[in-house]
This record gives structure tokens, C-alpha cells and sequence, in this order.
């Protein structure tokens, strides 16, 4: 199925938002029902049903098909465990690719790592299929009493004292998570911006925590900020790192702190929300990778892992692949930094190798600043990819809202990536264009920080 909005250097990009349209056109007559599941941690079960073709009739196309869908269930929901049911043919290959030694053995890898125990691919009957656990848990948004809010990046952490939702003191603090192998330095440092925070404040009543990497009841399992501490210290005293952590400071103040952790990317999507005052909100940062956050239409957050990065939005096997999945059409080439270096030879812009990405990114910004033709063509082919990214994504979260942040999309860039994501939705998905928006931040989605929101995670009672 051709694009009706072209890429414009990028001629072979097949998005999976129209390979779906196609397969659900072609199944129509001969088809068969399929059920795809991912299970995680407390038993919690993400279903996605759609119809392939009958077996025999083309088992290379369904499983190729398959695969593109199973992968993205499992970086948007998590999970230790994918379920097939209705094809036994599309079970044993995906079971041969998810195996040591397989082609997704990086996806089986992380998340053991992530739920810490094995990972299993399941065949299932479609009267047996497991039906989706509804997940969403009701943290955040809560500006009641005495809070603490700390934002942990990379090169700065943030802490925020927060009196009934006003912010009465914050503070950054430059630190440096990624270059210490110590524990104990990054414990010192969270403890001190608790400390600090619990001064100005007399009585604490919450601390909210938002955070990079995986999280899973308020434990991190996964986390590039301590990716120099040893896997044994890591398991040790990291997973627990921010919970033990508040329990110092409990025991300091003589009572019991209720604490709430979530993924940056989470917390993002709740400022912007919070400021937007909606719901059903996917926040997308494009920025060294690409990130993501979801706000259901409850206004809660979900406990998806939401790895946008690692989930596919190209059909096309030629496509550029991900150096550290070694999958080929996935996110991260696509809404990152890496998308403007990859387009970037295509519309005849060389850039000097000895850069650093960061660089290179700026080089084509102030390209793009001073009217040059060949840089808003990164920049309209990126928009193209993100407008059939949303009708893909849309597929997997209920989305009325869109929020594009991030370095990519800072300045002209972003407001040309966002018009013409507008422009797809509304050639290709007209009953999309007329359900999701696409917002990007200004002074008032600024309004609230990401420290004070993650400030309003947990609930007092």
C-alpha cells in the first residue's frame, strides 16, 4: 500500500500503520483470527487481536506481519511472557525467535532483567486467549499536604518542596550518576535532595520520584544513570535506592512517608496533562533517543514500560538498524537525533564525521534556522514517519493527544514536524485527524515541572 504522503528522502519507507490497513483489507475473505498477548509482572495480561491470512496461503507474509506487532506489544506493554493463539505455524517461529541464541534474544535478555525471571513464549486457543488486565493505577495529580518532588537526570537532578500544589523552593544540582561506579554516591546525593527539600517543608507527607529507566513497583530495574555500578551493587543497593532512601528519611523524622517512583517519560507525560488539562496523552521526547509516556483516559499511569525506541514503525527490512537491539525499522532511527544524521546524506548535507551526534543535530538546526531547503527536508520526511508513527501507535494506546518534546523538535524543527504529522493524519487517517491532536509545549505546558509533578504521584491517606 503506497504512501498517499511521501517521505521525501526516504522512498522506501513502509509504514506499519498502512501494513495494517493493507492486511485487514486482504483478510477480509480469507483470514483468521489472531490473539497476541504479553503477560508481566502481578499477572498483568496486554491482549491485541487482528486477522492474518489462512495458513497456506502466504505463512511468510503473516509471520513477518506478526512479528512487527508481538515486538511492539511487548516495548509498549512488557512482559516476561508472549501468548499466541489461533496459528500454531506463527507460534513455533516467533517461540525459535524469542530463544537463546535467536533473532529478539536482546528483547528476552532485558526483560528477564526487567521481571527477573524467565521468559517463555506460550501457544494458547483462541477460546483460551487471555483478555487484557485492565492496569492503569491512579498515582499522580494529588496536590494535597507537604511533598517532596525529585527529578533524577543525567547531568542534573532536580528537587522540588511543594506546599498544597505550590512549589515553595527548588533547586539543580549538577551531578554525575553516569560516571560513578559508588552506590553510596548516588544514595548521598538522593538522601540530600530529600533532606533539603524536608527542611523547607517542616512536616513531609509524600514524596513523588521521577527517574530514568524501567520501573516496577517502585523498584528500578533497568536504568542507564547507574550504568556504572556493578550488577552486583546494582541488585543490591540500587534497585532499592529510592524507597531506601525515604525510609532514612522516615526513620529520621520519626513517622512513615508514602513514596511513588515512576519512569521520567511517565511524569513528562503527566506535566504536560496536567498543563493541557486532558487525558489519554502520549508524550514522545525526541531527543539522544526516543522516549515515552502514557496517561490513560482515566488520567492514570498505566506501568507500561512505554520503550518507544525499541518499537517498529517500518515494514521495510532495509530499513537502518538499531545498534543495540539489531533490529532493523524501529523508533529510535526514526525520532531521535540519529533520524536527522541518517536523512541528512540524502538531502545533500555531509556532515563532518569528528562530531559528536549532539553536533551534528545543531549543525542542521542552524541550517534549518537560516531557511536552507535541504535541512526542512529532514525535517518534513521526519514528520511524515511521525504522522504514520501516530496511526501505528494509536493501535496500542487510546489517544486523543499527542505531545512531540525533546531536542529534535525544538524550534522550527518541531512546528515542521508537527504540521506535517497533521497533514498525514489527515490525507491518510481522516477519522484520526479528527480524534488526536497533536500539541506541542509552550509557555503554558511549561508551566508545571517535572519535579513538582513528580511531587503530585503519590496519594496521601
Amino acid at each position: 500500500m503506497k504512501c498517499k504522503v511521501e517521505a521525501v528522502l526516504d522512498k522506501e519507507f513502509e509504514p506499519l500503520s498502512l501494513k495494517i490497513k493493507e492486511m485487514r483489507e486482504k483478510t477480509k475473505e480469507k483470514g483468521q483470527d489472531i490473539i497476541l498477548g504479553v503477560e508481566r509482572n502481578n499477572g498483568y495480561v496486554y491482549t491485541y487481536k487482528t486477522r492474518i491470512l489462512e495458513d497456506g496461503l502466504d505463512d511468510e507474509l503473516n509471520y513477518e506481519f506478526i512479528s512487527r506487532i508481538v515486538k511492539t506489544l511487548l516495548w509498549v506493554a512488557g512482559g516476561f511472557k508472549i501468548i499466541i493463539a489461533g496459528s500454531k505455524k506463527i507460534y513455533e517461529r516467533i517461540k525459535e525467535d524469542y530463544k537463546v541464541g535467536g533473532v529478539r534474544e536482546f528483547d528476552t535478555t532485558f526483560m528477564e532483567g526487567v521481571y527477573e525471571t524467565n521468559f517463555e513464549v506460550v501457544s494458547a486457543s483462541l477460546d483460551d486467549a487471555l483478555s487484557t488486565t485492565k492496569t492503569s493505577v491512579s498515582i499522580g495529580r494529588h496536590l494535597d499536604g507537604n511533598r517532596i518532588g525529585f527529578d533524577a537526570g543525567g547531568s542534573d537532578r532536580k528537587v522540588s518542596a511543594v506546599k498544597n500544589g505550590k512549589s515553595i523552593y527548588s533547586e539543580e544540582v549538577i551531578w554525575a550518576p553516569k560516571l560513578n561506579s559508588d552506590p553510596k554516591y548516588h544514595f548521598d546525593e538522593i538522601y540530600s535532595a530529600f533532606k533539603t527539600a524536608a527542611e523547607k517543608l517542616g512536616r513531609v507527607d509524600a514524596i513523588g520520584v521521577s527517574t530514568a529507566g524501567v520501573c516496577i513497583d517502585n523498584k528500578i530495574m533497568v536504568a542507564s544513570l547507574f550504568i556504572k555500578v556493578s550488577k552486583e551493587d546494582f541488585d543490591k543497593y540500587v534497585k532499592t535506592i529510592y524507597l531506601d532512601a525515604a525510609k532514612k528519611l522516615s526513620d529520621e523524622l520519626g513517622y512513615p512517608i508514602p513514596i511513588e517512583v515512576a519512569n521520567d517519560g511517565d511524569v513528562t507525560a503527566l506535566a504536560g496533562a496536567i498543563n493541557l488539562n486532558v487525558n489519554s496523552l502520549l508524550g514522545i521526547a525526541m531527543g539522544t533517543s526516543e522516549a515515552g509516556g502514557y496517561i490513560d483516559e482515566n488520567g492514570n499511569i498505566t506501568g507500561y514500560l512505554n520503550e518507544l525506541a525499541f518499537v517498529p514503525v517500518d515494514f521495510n527490512k532495509n530499513a537502518m538498524v538499531d545498534e543495540w537491539s539489531g533490529d532493523f525499522g524501529c523508533g529510535v532511527k526514526y525520532f531521535s537525533q540519529d533520524a536527522v544524521i541518517k536523512l541528512a546524506p540524502n538531502a545533500g548535507i555531509d556532515l563532518d564525521e569528528s562530531l559528536t551526534p549532539a553536533s551534528k543535530l545543531k549543525v542542521v538546526q542552524d541550517l534549518l534556522a537560516a531557511g536552507d531547503e535541504r535541512a526542512k527536508k529532514i525535517y518534513e520526511t521526519i514528520g511524515v514517519y511521525f504522522g504514520y508513527a501516530v496511526a501505528y501507535y494509536q493501535e496500542f494506546y487510546n489517544l486523543h493527544h499527542v505531545l512531540i518534546m525533546g531536542r529534535v523538535s525544538s524550534g522550527l524543527g518541531g512546528e515542521i514536524i508537527a504540521d506535517k504529522a497533521r497533514e498525514v493524519l489527515k490525507i491518510e487517517f481522516p477519522e484520526l485527524a479528527k480524534s488526536i491532536e497533536i500539541h506541542l509545549p509552550d509557555e503554558k505546558s511549561r508551566r508545571v515541572g517535572q519535579s513538582v509533578a513528580a511531587a503530585s504521584l503519590p496519594e496521601i491517606k
